[in-house]
């Protein structure tokens, strides 16, 4: 990828009007290190320590170009998924009274710019834009006023999913233990957004640069605040747990060879190409 590519994916990543400053963290690789940084324009400025624990500026910086982005997460305890929290996605199907999570195994994580691999017997794997929600402090059993103080920002998901293995009467599994959870069906990143009103963010899909999906964070179903207290009733949420919070519309099939971006007003884009 070029440098103007790379630089690309964050022209959305700017804070809309009305909004306080946004800060914008990233997990990269440069030679033998890898650390956490904090991303201003083209410049990354890297941190030492836990990025949930007041990390120290090390006073080293890195052109955005000469590193590789991370997934921003590296092995979140946990990783919940909501399903059906779109009316568009719905249709017809009246939304359900409280938010349905689901499971992702933190194996199916993928950096940015890697390849979302189909694995073998997938025909029908579809992408999925969400904006995942990054926990930063332990949770349980809090209230949706309190989940502002748990959520440490937000950042980009495909919640890449296989839809024969998922819905389909004759063949579909018990759980959707592989149908959204194999291997790479889970690209994240570039940045986690922090200091977002991420309950008003336009998001969208390209496949091959056609838009497939767009749509508006303000129509969540179930919002961030009411999915993180209701989850938190019954399981504790600990710093770096993920969680995605639905797709809207209606999603295709992706192929190998195929370009799929998943991009986020005010975080930014998230590429993959799919291969076999």
């Amino acid at each position: 990828m070029t440098r103007r590519n790379i630089l690309s994916l964050f022209a959305a990543a700017l804070p809309a009007a009305g909004q306080s400053k946004v800060v914008k963290y990233c997990r990269f690789r440069k030679g033998s290190l890898t650390a956490f940084g904090i991303l201003e324009g083209d410049v990354i400025r890297e941190l030492r320590g836990d990025l949930f624990a007041n990390p120290t500026p090390t006073g080293a910086t890195h052109k955005l170009a000469d590193v590789k982005l991370l997934h921003p997460i590296e092995r979140p305890s946990k990783i919940l998924a909501l399903a059906g929290n779109y009316r568009s996605h719905l249709g017809t199907t009246p939304p359900r009274p409280n938010p349905e999570p689901f499971y992702k195994p933190p194996s199916c994580l993928q950096n940015p710019d890697d390849p979302i691999i189909i694995p073998p017997g997938a025909k029908d794997v579809h992408y999925e834009a969400e904006l995942v929600i990054v926990i930063g402090k332990r949770a349980s059993r809090i209230t949706a006023a309190q989940a502002p103080d748990v959520i440490f920002g937000v950042t980009c998901g495909n919640d890449v999913s296989e839809r024969i293995w998922q819905n389909d009467a004759k063949i579909k599994d018990i759980q959707w233990w592989r149908a959204k959870g194999a291997d790479t069906f889970g690209p994240l990143g570039p940045v986690i957004a922090r200091g977002i009103d991420y309950h008003n963010l336009r998001i969208q899909t390209r496949l091959n640069g056609k838009t497939v999906q767009d749509d508006h964070t303000s129509h969540l179903v179930h919002d961030c605040h009411v999915t993180v207290s209701f989850i938190s009733q019954a399981v504790t949420l600990y710093p770096g747990d993920l969680i995605f919070t639905g797709t809207s519309g209606q999603t295709k099939p992706m192929k190998p060879g195929d370009v799929v971006e998943i991009d986020i007003e005010g975080v930014g884009i998230l590429r993959n190409k799919v291969t076999g």
